[in-house]
Protein backbone atom coordinates (compact mmCIF):
# COMPACT_ATOMS: atom_id res chain seq x y z
CA UNK A 1 0.00 0.00 0.00
CA UNK A 2 0.90 3.73 -1.00
CA UNK A 3 1.41 5.54 2.09
CA UNK A 4 0.07 8.89 1.91
CA UNK A 5 1.91 12.49 3.03
CA UNK A 6 2.89 16.09 2.48
CA UNK A 7 5.30 16.54 -0.27
CA UNK A 8 8.14 18.71 0.45
CA UNK A 9 6.64 21.63 -2.12
CA UNK A 10 3.11 21.61 0.12
CA UNK A 11 5.12 21.94 3.44
CA UNK A 12 7.13 24.72 2.38
CA UNK A 13 3.58 26.54 0.61
CA UNK A 14 1.82 25.81 4.39
CA UNK A 15 5.19 27.58 5.65
CA UNK A 16 4.64 30.49 3.50
CA UNK A 17 0.98 30.81 4.22
CA UNK A 18 1.58 31.03 7.76
CA UNK A 19 4.42 32.98 7.66
CA UNK A 20 1.94 35.28 5.59
CA UNK A 21 -0.26 35.58 8.29
CA UNK A 22 1.91 36.21 11.13
CA UNK A 23 3.20 39.33 9.43
CA UNK A 24 -0.38 40.54 8.78
CA UNK A 25 -1.13 40.24 12.45
CA UNK A 26 1.99 41.62 13.72
CA UNK A 27 1.23 45.04 13.33
CA UNK A 28 -1.93 44.83 14.91
CA UNK A 29 -0.65 42.97 17.87
CA UNK A 30 1.72 46.23 17.68
CA UNK A 31 -0.36 48.44 17.58
CA UNK A 32 -2.12 46.83 20.84
CA UNK A 33 0.52 47.59 23.11
CA UNK A 34 1.36 50.77 21.62
CA UNK A 35 -2.64 51.74 22.71
CA UNK A 36 -2.27 49.93 26.11
CA UNK A 37 0.98 52.23 26.29
CA UNK A 38 -1.15 55.37 25.56
CA UNK A 39 -3.66 54.60 28.10
CA UNK A 40 -1.33 53.87 31.03
CA UNK A 41 0.39 57.38 30.25
CA UNK A 42 -2.94 58.65 30.15
CA UNK A 43 -4.02 57.39 33.48
CA UNK A 44 -0.63 58.42 34.87
CA UNK A 45 -1.38 62.03 33.99
CA UNK A 46 -4.75 61.87 35.18
CA UNK A 47 -3.58 61.27 38.87
CA UNK A 48 -1.09 64.27 38.31
CA UNK A 49 -4.14 66.25 37.08
CA UNK A 50 -6.20 65.30 40.13
CA UNK A 51 -2.43 65.49 42.70
CA UNK A 52 -2.64 69.09 40.87
CA UNK A 53 -5.85 69.87 42.15
CA UNK A 54 -5.73 68.50 45.53
CA UNK A 55 -1.90 70.40 46.15
CA UNK A 56 -4.15 73.61 45.49
CA UNK A 57 -7.42 72.15 47.87
CA UNK A 58 -4.36 72.49 50.18
CA UNK A 59 -2.45 75.24 49.70
CA UNK A 60 -4.59 77.66 47.73
CA UNK A 61 -2.04 77.64 45.00
CA UNK A 62 -1.19 75.56 42.26
CA UNK A 63 2.52 73.85 42.97
CA UNK A 64 5.60 75.96 41.13
CA UNK A 65 7.22 74.30 38.64
CA UNK A 66 10.31 74.53 40.72
CA UNK A 67 11.54 76.57 43.73
CA UNK A 68 14.93 78.68 43.95
CA UNK A 69 16.18 82.11 46.13
CA UNK A 70 17.08 83.53 43.62
CA UNK A 71 19.07 85.77 46.02
CA UNK A 72 21.01 83.07 47.58
CA UNK A 73 24.64 83.69 47.70
CA UNK A 74 25.32 80.53 45.58
CA UNK A 75 22.96 80.75 42.90
CA UNK A 76 24.01 80.73 39.54
CA UNK A 77 24.65 84.34 38.13
CA UNK A 78 23.35 83.65 34.85
CA UNK A 79 19.76 82.34 35.42
CA UNK A 80 19.76 82.64 39.26
CA UNK A 81 18.19 79.68 39.51
CA UNK A 82 18.99 78.58 43.47
CA UNK A 83 18.33 76.17 46.47
CA UNK A 84 16.36 74.42 47.47
CA UNK A 85 15.81 73.43 43.77
CA UNK A 86 12.65 70.65 44.18
CA UNK A 87 10.44 70.45 41.52
CA UNK A 88 6.64 70.33 40.99
CA UNK A 89 6.98 66.18 41.29
CA UNK A 90 7.93 66.27 44.51
CA UNK A 91 5.37 68.68 45.79
CA UNK A 92 2.88 66.60 44.44
CA UNK A 93 4.46 63.18 46.01
CA UNK A 94 2.02 63.73 48.95
CA UNK A 95 -0.90 63.25 46.88
CA UNK A 96 0.26 60.67 44.45
CA UNK A 97 0.71 57.72 47.71
CA UNK A 98 4.60 58.61 48.02
CA UNK A 99 3.81 60.43 51.33
CA UNK A 100 6.96 58.26 53.06
CA UNK A 101 9.07 59.77 50.28
CA UNK A 102 8.17 62.89 50.67
CA UNK A 103 8.62 62.91 54.10
CA UNK A 104 12.37 61.47 53.78
CA UNK A 105 13.65 64.20 51.85
CA UNK A 106 15.42 67.30 53.50
CA UNK A 107 13.61 70.55 52.61
CA UNK A 108 16.24 72.02 54.56
CA UNK A 109 18.95 71.37 51.72
CA UNK A 110 19.45 71.68 48.05
CA UNK A 111 17.66 68.70 45.51
CA UNK A 112 21.04 68.19 44.56
CA UNK A 113 22.38 67.94 48.31
CA UNK A 114 24.35 64.14 48.86
CA UNK A 115 22.18 63.82 52.14
CA UNK A 116 19.18 63.60 49.88
CA UNK A 117 21.21 59.96 48.90
CA UNK A 118 19.36 57.43 46.67
CA UNK A 119 15.51 58.45 47.56
CA UNK A 120 16.07 61.42 44.92
CA UNK A 121 16.99 58.75 41.70
CA UNK A 122 14.26 56.82 42.10
CA UNK A 123 12.25 56.25 38.74
CA UNK A 124 8.19 56.05 40.33
CA UNK A 125 6.05 54.75 37.59
CA UNK A 126 3.33 57.54 37.83
CA UNK A 127 6.23 59.81 36.04
CA UNK A 128 7.09 56.99 33.76
CA UNK A 129 5.79 56.74 29.89
CA UNK A 130 5.58 53.04 29.26
CA UNK A 131 6.24 54.20 25.47
CA UNK A 132 9.75 56.06 26.36
CA UNK A 133 12.42 54.39 25.38
CA UNK A 134 14.80 56.64 27.62
CA UNK A 135 13.50 55.00 31.29
CA UNK A 136 16.45 52.92 32.53
CA UNK A 137 17.82 53.77 35.51
CA UNK A 138 17.95 57.62 36.84
CA UNK A 139 18.95 60.36 34.70
CA UNK A 140 22.40 62.11 34.64
CA UNK A 141 22.63 65.66 35.57
CA UNK A 142 25.12 67.59 33.74
CA UNK A 143 26.74 71.18 33.86
CA UNK A 144 28.01 72.70 30.49
CA UNK A 145 31.00 70.83 29.84
CA UNK A 146 29.59 67.48 30.08
CA UNK A 147 30.38 66.75 33.60
CA UNK A 148 27.55 64.90 35.82
CA UNK A 149 26.68 67.25 38.65
CA UNK A 150 24.05 64.47 40.43
CA UNK A 151 21.45 61.43 39.48
CA UNK A 152 18.04 62.20 39.48
CA UNK A 153 15.08 59.85 38.97
CA UNK A 154 13.16 60.34 35.45
CA UNK A 155 10.11 62.25 34.26
CA UNK A 156 8.54 61.98 31.12
CA UNK A 157 6.23 64.67 31.89
CA UNK A 158 6.94 68.48 32.37
CA UNK A 159 5.48 71.95 33.80
CA UNK A 160 4.09 74.21 31.04
CA UNK A 161 5.43 77.91 31.54
CA UNK A 162 3.87 79.88 29.02
CA UNK A 163 4.31 80.65 26.12
CA UNK A 164 7.55 82.81 26.04
CA UNK A 165 10.89 80.81 27.49
CA UNK A 166 11.77 82.99 30.81
CA UNK A 167 14.86 81.04 31.37
CA UNK A 168 15.82 83.11 28.22
CA UNK A 169 16.48 86.06 30.13
CA UNK A 170 18.25 87.03 32.91
CA UNK A 171 15.64 87.38 35.80
CA UNK A 172 15.27 87.38 39.57
CA UNK A 173 11.55 86.87 38.69
CA UNK A 174 10.20 84.82 35.89
CA UNK A 175 6.15 87.03 36.33
CA UNK A 176 6.81 89.35 34.10
CA UNK A 177 7.48 87.05 31.32
CA UNK A 178 5.96 83.44 31.95
CA UNK A 179 2.26 83.84 31.28
CA UNK A 180 1.85 79.74 31.62
CA UNK A 181 0.54 78.51 35.44
CA UNK A 182 3.31 76.63 35.78
CA UNK A 183 7.23 78.74 36.11
CA UNK A 184 9.74 79.23 39.16
CA UNK A 185 8.35 80.16 42.47
CA UNK A 186 5.23 80.55 40.50
CA UNK A 187 2.02 80.72 43.27
CA UNK A 188 -0.87 80.41 40.60
CA UNK A 189 -4.37 80.32 41.68
CA UNK A 190 -7.47 78.91 40.03
CA UNK A 191 -8.89 82.59 40.07
CA UNK A 192 -5.37 83.53 37.85
CA UNK A 193 -6.31 81.30 35.31
CA UNK A 194 -8.74 83.77 33.76
CA UNK A 195 -8.38 82.20 30.40
CA UNK A 196 -10.12 78.78 32.52
CA UNK A 197 -8.69 75.80 33.86
CA UNK A 198 -10.17 74.04 30.71
CA UNK A 199 -8.41 76.41 28.49
CA UNK A 200 -5.12 75.85 29.71
CA UNK A 201 -2.27 73.07 29.51
CA UNK A 202 -0.42 72.40 32.82
CA UNK A 203 1.40 69.34 32.48
CA UNK A 204 2.54 67.43 29.05
CA UNK A 205 4.75 64.62 27.60
CA UNK A 206 7.82 64.57 27.15
CA UNK A 207 10.59 61.96 26.28
CA UNK A 208 13.26 61.12 23.44
CA UNK A 209 14.49 64.12 22.97
CA UNK A 210 15.99 64.88 26.24
CA UNK A 211 16.00 63.26 29.81
CA UNK A 212 13.37 65.42 32.24
CA UNK A 213 12.97 64.92 36.25
CA UNK A 214 10.74 64.81 38.79
CA UNK A 215 13.09 66.06 41.85
CA UNK A 216 14.14 69.14 40.75
CA UNK A 217 16.38 72.14 38.92
CA UNK A 218 20.31 72.57 39.44
CA UNK A 219 22.14 75.63 38.97
CA UNK A 220 24.35 75.56 36.19
CA UNK A 221 23.17 72.60 34.96
CA UNK A 222 22.29 72.63 30.89
CA UNK A 223 19.85 70.28 29.21
CA UNK A 224 20.81 68.54 25.74
CA UNK A 225 19.51 66.36 23.65
CA UNK A 226 20.11 62.67 24.03
CA UNK A 227 19.73 62.03 20.55
CA UNK A 228 21.51 64.58 18.55
CA UNK A 229 21.80 62.45 15.22
CA UNK A 230 17.97 62.33 15.59
CA UNK A 231 17.17 65.49 16.59
CA UNK A 232 20.06 67.40 15.00
CA UNK A 233 18.71 70.95 15.34
CA UNK A 234 17.81 71.21 19.20
CA UNK A 235 20.15 73.04 20.89
CA UNK A 236 21.76 72.32 25.03
CA UNK A 237 19.51 74.78 27.01
CA UNK A 238 19.25 75.93 30.82
CA UNK A 239 18.78 74.10 33.97
CA UNK A 240 15.05 74.73 34.18
CA UNK A 241 14.16 72.60 31.24
CA UNK A 242 14.77 69.70 33.43
CA UNK A 243 11.18 70.58 34.71
CA UNK A 244 9.65 72.96 32.39
CA UNK A 245 8.75 73.59 28.76
CA UNK A 246 7.06 76.57 26.87
CA UNK A 247 4.69 76.89 23.21
CA UNK A 248 7.02 79.65 21.67
CA UNK A 249 6.78 82.07 20.22
CA UNK A 250 9.20 83.95 22.31
CA UNK A 251 9.81 87.34 21.87
CA UNK A 252 14.05 86.64 21.89
CA UNK A 253 13.30 84.68 18.97
CA UNK A 254 11.58 87.09 16.78
CA UNK A 255 13.24 87.36 13.27
CA UNK A 256 14.36 91.45 13.38
CA UNK A 257 13.59 90.69 9.69
CA UNK A 258 10.70 89.23 9.00
CA UNK A 259 9.13 89.38 12.25
CA UNK A 260 8.83 85.69 12.13
CA UNK A 261 8.93 83.80 15.60
CA UNK A 262 8.41 79.96 16.04
CA UNK A 263 5.34 77.95 17.89
CA UNK A 264 6.51 74.31 18.88
CA UNK A 265 3.36 72.45 18.70
CA UNK A 266 3.71 68.97 20.34
CA UNK A 267 5.96 66.40 18.30
CA UNK A 268 7.08 69.12 15.65
CA UNK A 269 9.58 68.87 13.34
CA UNK A 270 11.45 71.81 14.88
CA UNK A 271 11.81 70.40 18.14
CA UNK A 272 13.67 71.66 21.11
CA UNK A 273 14.45 69.99 24.52
CA UNK A 274 12.08 73.35 25.82
CA UNK A 275 9.21 71.92 24.01
CA UNK A 276 6.23 68.95 24.74
CA UNK A 277 7.39 65.83 22.85
CA UNK A 278 6.42 62.39 23.18
CA UNK A 279 6.80 58.79 22.04
CA UNK A 280 3.52 58.65 20.16
CA UNK A 281 2.89 59.05 16.78
CA UNK A 282 1.26 62.39 15.43
CA UNK A 283 1.17 64.30 18.84
CA UNK A 284 0.93 64.33 23.13
CA UNK A 285 -0.94 64.18 25.72
CA UNK A 286 -1.68 67.46 28.09
CA UNK A 287 -3.55 68.07 31.10
CA UNK A 288 -5.26 70.96 31.09
CA UNK A 289 -6.17 73.05 34.56
CA UNK A 290 -9.27 71.40 35.07
CA UNK A 291 -7.57 68.17 35.41
CA UNK A 292 -9.03 66.69 32.31
CA UNK A 293 -6.11 64.81 30.11
CA UNK A 294 -6.67 65.67 26.30
CA UNK A 295 -4.32 64.30 22.78
CA UNK A 296 -3.25 67.12 21.11
CA UNK A 297 -2.22 66.82 17.57
CA UNK A 298 1.02 67.97 16.45
CA UNK A 299 -0.96 69.44 13.49
CA UNK A 300 -2.90 71.58 15.65
CA UNK A 301 -3.36 75.04 14.38
CA UNK A 302 -0.36 76.72 16.01
CA UNK A 303 -2.01 79.82 17.18
CA UNK A 304 -4.20 77.48 18.80
CA UNK A 305 -1.78 75.83 21.05
CA UNK A 306 0.14 78.90 21.98
CA UNK A 307 -3.37 80.03 23.09
CA UNK A 308 -3.53 76.95 25.55
CA UNK A 309 -0.47 77.58 26.67
CA UNK A 310 -0.78 80.55 28.43
CA UNK A 311 -3.52 81.35 31.44
CA UNK A 312 -4.13 85.04 30.93
CA UNK A 313 -3.92 86.07 27.89
CA UNK A 314 -7.40 86.48 26.94
CA UNK A 315 -7.14 83.98 23.89
CA UNK A 316 -10.44 81.87 25.11
CA UNK A 317 -10.14 78.52 22.76
CA UNK A 318 -13.20 76.67 21.77
CA UNK A 319 -12.76 73.18 19.78
CA UNK A 320 -9.48 72.03 19.15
Amino acid sequence: MRRRGFTLIELLVVIAIIAILISLLLPAVQQAREAARMTQSRNNLKQLGLALHNYHDTHNVFPAAYLADTRHPGRDPDTYDGPNGFAWGTMLLPYIDQAPLYNSLRFELPCWDPAQGSRVTLNLPVFQSPSATNSNGPMVVRDSGGNQMVQFGRSHYVANAGRDEPWGYQLESYATVADGPMYRNSKTRSADVTDGLSNTVFLGEHSIVSDKTWVGVVPGASVCTIDPQRFPITECDAAATLVNVHSGPAVDEIDPVTGFAPIHPPNSPLCHVCQMYSPHMGGAHVVLGDGSVRFVSQFIHQPTWAALSGCRDGDVVGEY
